[in-house]
């Protein structure tokens, strides 16, 4: 333990640390809290910079681990990368692309920005989860609605899957696939290749999870997160994230926002996210009351976290093997208060 934190201090002084907002022996705390509830990488950046590093209990910084729902931010970010190449408008109707919606009065009124804010009403569908269900895009197409669209938060699979869908007929056209569009208009730009796709028998890949990144790769979608988008985006902000919708203010295209803060409720988001989506209550949703109200996060199951906060220009990264975890500790010692 001793060798492993003058491994720190050391990595932090050679950053340069002492210059910046963040100090060392807050970061030890945190990485001593990661550490403690089974974490496996921390990684802290700063005005582009890495200033801190630490992978406990035996692991290292070249090794990848599943992000499960950070992968939704990936995906949310080909979605704006396909608005700003006018591919698609996020309001257009989902049934101009998938015209089998328009018999359904209710389907028929859902904009692609519902699929991508969880609140277009449809069931779930968390068997699409599964390693092969099927046709994941022709299951979730008919799936039904369990509310009215724009009326209830539903966090699962099966909206991304048909924006996954809407966005495989537009390209179709054009002789392309949304995992090329993905990797040629967005990973590429990050320095990322190919990923853990999750291929369905239909060729599908499941949108809601299944990536495997080291921290370093989850890092530089903290960089464009910073950067309002770029290198990916030039002309539709990301700030569009932070939004929310009139259902959830914390949510919408992958990321969660701490805009509730300095007051708002404090809990753990993935307990909240366990009972069924209609016990569920996300008014005045706060990451940490702690922290900056410009926070936001990618989360991912088993608390994998991807933090950004634009007014300190940091991103950190969090990855652990489950344990019970707490985002408002973790920030409060990382922030230093």
């Amino acid at each position: 333990m001793k060798l492993r934190t003058l491994a720190i201090a050391l990595s932090c002084i050679i950053a340069g640390l002492p210059a910046l907002a963040l100090d060392l022996t807050s970061l030890r705390a945190a990485a001593a809290y990661s550490a403690a509830h089974r974490g496996v990488s921390m990684l802290v950046m700063q005005n582009g910079r890495r200033v801190f590093e630490d992978y406990p209990n035996g692991h290292s910084a070249d090794e990848p681990h599943k992000i499960y729902s950070g992968t939704k931010a990936f995906w949310n970010l080909c979605a704006l990368a396909a608005t700003e190449d006018g591919l698609l408008s996020l309001d257009e109707r989902v049934g101009d692309s998938v015209p089998e919606w328009n018999a359904d009065a209710r389907k028929s009124r859902i904009t692609v920005r519902q699929l991508l804010d969880f609140s277009c009403g449809l069931d779930p569908g968390f068997p699409l989860h599964r390693d092969d269900p099927g046709d994941r895009n022709r299951i979730a197409l008919q799936l039904p609605l369990v509310a009215s669209p724009g009326q209830a938060f539903i966090y699962g699979p099966s909206a991304l899957q048909v924006f996954h869908e809407v966005l495989k007929r537009k390209l179709t056209a054009r002789g392309q696939t949304p995992t090329g569009y993905l990797e040629r208009r967005v990973l590429r730009p990050l320095g990322l290749g190919a990923q853990r796709y999750m291929a369905d028998s239909a060729g599908n890949p499941l949108l809601a999870s299944g990536w495997k990144l080291t921290a370093r790769e989850w890092a530089k979608m903290g960089q464009v997160a910073l950067n309002g988008g770029a290198p990916v985006l030039s002309r539709v902000p990301l700030s569009i994230s932070l939004r929310g919708s009139p259902v959830n203010r914390a949510f919408a295209f992958g990321w969660w926002n701490n805009r509730a803060a300095p007051g708002g409720r404090e809990f753990d988001i993935e307990d909240m996210l366990e009972p069924k989506w209609f016990r569920q209550d996300w008014r005045s949703t706060a990451i940490s009351r702690g922290a900056p109200a410009d926070l936001m996060a990618s989360i991912g199951s088993g608390y994998q976290r991807l933090f950004v906060i634009p007014s300190m220009s940091l991103v950190v990264v969090r990855q652990g093997l489950g344990g019970k975890f707490s985002d408002s500790e973790y920030l409060r010692l990382l922030l230093g208060k």
